[in-house]
């Protein structure tokens, strides 16, 4: 299968690494900085066969990719990924957020159903082995009545971090701490707690990062719709490194924790039917990856391969993705208006938070 990918920063290793372990044809790559594909190129060994573009429009003609990757500034997914369906025809493995409007999100949705593509956001936390099998409980109702959750996002990022991109951290192309930092925890605790939203009730300050436009803290209460809360709390203020990023998981008959660097290691597993030893649980789920991304990438491509070869749809596709994203927007509205936002959400998007820390 032809594979190409579009942004060479910060997460495409892994996803360089991630079609090479599952024998894609990586035919191109494609970044407006042509020291950042040669780096690429040397770094992982790709063969001469790989060219580079600074066009991703003239890299779809020429090449025409089956799958392309899209993992530039969050502001320009929405319209890369239109371009690679209607232009290229091209099946789509979209980095977190999947778009930075619901309308965006939207026409992506109707773009890849009018052509019949698949299209994944990149959530990859979801095929971690700790989170696949705290998702088995969920489904085998092993927690009964579902109680409460709550996603912690404590980790840190400093001034040569946001200076190395001049996207992160503004409206126009990123967002915040919730909507960079924290939306793979935020789409795990939506997903666990059965996905469907009453209302939400949010707060969001810029604490200590004054260079940037978003927000650095956000905290959040959620009323699902079948009577479980959920709880979010993001930042990047935490000194003088990451701490954490956990899942809770509370119910009726069980209670989960996940925890480590991105939810990589279960750290409570007690339920009531005691079907399965906790310690071994807790050895044999267990992952040290060597950065907050994880090992997902892997997994997930392997499952975009799948349903786009069996014309099924991926394990996470656009719909999730969009979840995630207005779950995001709808914390946004609640602090900048200070009201509690019911769902759906209707249109959203970050640009209408332009200004909201400004002095």
């Amino acid at each position: 299968m032809k594979y190409a990918l579009i942004g060479c920063g910060r997460i495409s290793p892994n996803h360089i690494v991630a079609a090479q372990k599952n024998h894609l044809d990586i035919v191109a790559i494609c970044d407006l900085s042509e020291r950042n594909m040669k780096d690429k190129i040397l770094k992982f060994r790709l063969p001469d066969s790989v060219k580079c573009y600074t066009d991703y429009k003239e890299m779809l003609v020429q090449e025409k990719p089956e799958l392309v990757a899209i993992a530039t500034e969050s502001g320009r997914h929405a319209q890369i990924a239109v371009d690679c369906m209607e232009l290229g025809h091209a099946n789509l493995i979209i980095e977190k957020p999947i778009a930075l409007s619901l309308a965006d999100a939207d026409r992506i949705i109707e773009v890849a159903d009018r052509e019949h593509l698949k299209v994944c956001a990149c959530h990859q936390n979801r095929f971690n082995k700790s989170i696949r099998k705290i998702r088995e409980a969920v489904e085998m109702e092993r927690f009964g009545r579902m109680f409460h959750g709550t996603a912690h996002v404590r980790w840190a990022r400093d001034y040569e971090y946001y200076s190395r991109a001049k996207w992160r951290g503004t409206w126009e192309q990123d967002g915040g701490a919730l909507m960079n930092q924290c939306i793979h925890n935020i789409d795990l605790l939506r997903w666990m707690m059965g996905d469907e939203i009453e209302c939400v009730t949010g707060m969001t300050d810029r604490l200590h990062h004054d260079y940037i436009e978003a927000e650095d803290l956000g905290i959040a209460l959620i009323r699902f719709t079948n009577g479980a809360y959920g709880i979010v709390e993001g930042t990047t203020n935490v000194y003088p490194r990451n701490l954490e990023e956990t899942l809770y998981l509370f119910g009726e008959k069980g209670t989960v924790k996940a925890g480590g660097a991105s939810v990589n290691v279960i750290e409570e597993w007690c339920f009531s039917d005691m079907l399965d030893n906790p310690e071994e649980v807790k050895r044999q789920f267990h992952e040290n990856p060597p950065n907050v991304y994880g090992y997902g990438h892997t997994p997930l491509y392997e499952d975009v391969i799948h349903a786009i070869e069996t014309d099924t749809q991926p394990y996470v596709d656009a719909h999730a993705g969009r979840r995630a994203l207005e779950l995001v927007l709808a914390i946004y509205q609640s602090a900048a208006t200070g009201s509690v936002v019911k769902f759906p959400l209707k249109d959203c998007d970050t640009m209408r938070f332009q200004g909201r820390f400004d002095k």
